[in-house]
């Protein structure tokens, strides 16, 4: 074990070779485990949106022109008005564009994405600890984000966010320590990502940072200070004001209005319930279909007037904690965290490394943001995966030493958590060759994603391969709120081999046949199991 840690000490101490090699490692893991984790298939209403904008970008185009029949084709998450245009802010779908246009799968941008992230965690944590503990990071975020986890097993985000936190936390001791240009450039790009992927939650995951390096220039005298400005506070000011022109630009062209963002744009038009606690409903807009109403009002409003009261909010909370510590740190990773508090005799502010509290006033900022919130998914809290990870793996270090009774019990732990880790995850490889029962759907963690059980993958496929172009009408037997739905279309409708729209009864699918009139029409039910396609049959008599 000793000299495993020593080749392992030598590799670590050569800074760059180890952020290179955390990257490589992620790609080549991810596309490893592809016979038994082959490419994701969209399913989630998210993922299609993003998938949309990826096309568009890929296409050399910021938006899309509505489209003359967009009515049929009205869903979730996706403009249709004044564009045709993903509500999201664009970052995620940058990473997708790019795979698409360079090998014609957005997957290969996903898998760049997240080896991206990983590579920036561990150049992240080598401004934190020791290089081994940074490489030792990075591996740890491989196994728990890179493999298995719904982040590279879909399309709707959650590294691009943990990338710009990545780059934010990476970028302030380097800042701290040297005040070079790099590190205050690294930063802002960093708040660039973090307010085109998760712009809420990454004010929040600012505040802190942007905190501390005033009250840094504010404590610096003379000479020492101006350096400070000139070096670090204008290039990121610089940086920043960049990426907001660019941002203004990119509202400009979707929505038409330089300071409205096209996800603010749709919610004003769709939904009813706020995105925050304090907030109150909207008025009921009028919707074109039922599965709108039911999506804002069914679900989404009937979620956010169960969470009013003291009691379920609090409870809201607990429920949001608790699925963050299990998707970002687990058991495992939490043990050294647990055993390093209990080693301390006794546990007063002045005995917390200052790094330390900061860390932690991150992780209490970001925690009390994110419970204002009605709504919530793991990837919400992604700007603070480096931060956890930083946690956990100087929790690791400070343990190594520690002895009981008279036993090197630190270094048997600091050794055990990492092979227990690659054991976890050898068995999640070989559970689907074996059979074994290793996944469950909720809550997500770093060995599951949420399944998709739809058929719609199957018959895209199926008509790809027929020849001519085709119109498919999704007409759904009966309400089901929560359902996946499946009318979501490329960036160029006209283009597409398959069009998806709704069936929107006689009268308006003669209004649907007549425009794509040179498209073969068919029909599918998917509540119907199996939810097979049939032939359209056009009722002439209405």
């Amino acid at each position: 074990m000793a000299r495993t840690e020593r080749a392992f000490r030598r590799i670590a101490e050569r800074r760059v070779l180890s952020v290179v090699l955390v990257g490589c490692l992620a790609m080549a893991a991810r596309i490893a485990i592809l016979p038994i984790k082959p490419v994701p298939q969209p399913g989630v209403n998210d993922e299609f949106s993003f998938l949309l904008a990826a096309d568009t970008f890929a296409h050399g185009r910021v938006a899309n022109p509505p489209h003359p029949m967009w009515m049929h084709f009205e869903n979730l998450h996706v403009l249709q008005q004044p564009t045709y245009a993903s509500m999201y802010p664009p970052a995620q779908a940058v990473f997708l564009a790019i795979g698409q246009r360079l090998t014609g799968r957005p997957f290969a941008g996903l898998c760049f994405l997240v080896a991206l992230f990983c590579a920036a965690t561990c150049w992240m944590l080598q401004g934190w600890t020791s290089p081994s503990l940074a490489l030792l990071g990075g591996l740890l975020a491989i196994a728990r984000f890179g493999m298995f986890s719904y982040w590279a097993n879909s399309y709707w985000g959650g590294a691009t966010a943990a990338l710009g936190g990545a780059l934010v936390f990476g970028g302030l001791p380097r800042i701290r320590s040297s005040q070079k240009l790099a590190g205050a450039i690294t930063m802002g790009l960093g708040m660039a990502i973090l307010a085109n992927s998760r712009p809420y939650e990454g004010v929040i995951l600012c505040i802190p940072v942007a905190s501390w390096l005033l009250l840094w220039i504010f404590r610096e005298k003379g000479r020492a200070q101006r350096q400070a400005i000139k070096r670090v506070l204008l290039p990121l000011l610089v940086v920043l004001l960049l990426a907001m022109s660019a941002m203004g630009y990119y509202f400009w062209r979707v929505t038409g209005d330089v300071f409205l963002m096209p996800q603010l744009l749709e919610r004003s038009t769709y939904a009813v319930a706020p995105y925050f606690l304090w907030q109150s409903p909207r008025p009921e807009p009028p919707y074109n279909h039922p599965f709108l109403h039911d999506f804002y009002i069914g679900t989404e409003l009937a979620f956010y007037k169960s969470n009013r009261t003291v009691v379920s909010i609090v409870a809201l909370t607990i429920v949001k904690v608790f699925e963050v510590w299990l998707f970002y740190l687990g058991p495992i990773l939490t043990l050294p965290l647990v055993v390093s508090v209990l080693a301390v005799r006794r546990l007063t502010w002045p005995s917390i490394p200052a790094d330390t509290l900061f860390l932690l006033s991150v992780v209490a900022c970001m925690c009390l943001g994110l419970a204002l919130e009605v709504f919530f998914f793991p990837h919400y809290a992604a700007p603070l995966a480096s931060v956890l990870l930083a946690l956990a793996v100087r929790a690791l270090g400070n343990i190594r030493s520690l002895e009981w009774p008279g036993k090197p019990a630190g270094l048997f732990l600091s050794r055990s958590v990492p092979a227990v880790c690659l054991s976890l995850l050898a068995l999640r490889c070989a559970s689907t060759p074996l059979h074994l029962t290793f996944t469950s759907d909720w809550p997500p963690t770093w060995y599951n994603s949420l399944p998709i059980r739809s058929n719609r993958p199957k018959i895209l496929a199926d008509l790809n391969r027929l020849p001519g172009k085709h119109l498919v009408l999704v007409r759904y037997g009966k309400v089901a709120p929560t359902r996946l739905q499946w009318v979501y279309n490329e960036s160029n409708i006209d283009a597409s081999h398959v069009v998806w729209a709704w069936d929107m009864g006689p009268a308006g699918n003669r209004e649907l046949l007549d425009y794509f009139k040179d498209r073969q029409a068919w029909s599918v039910d998917p509540d119907r199991e199996g939810a097979g396609i049939s032939q359209f049959e056009d009722d002439k008599s209405h």
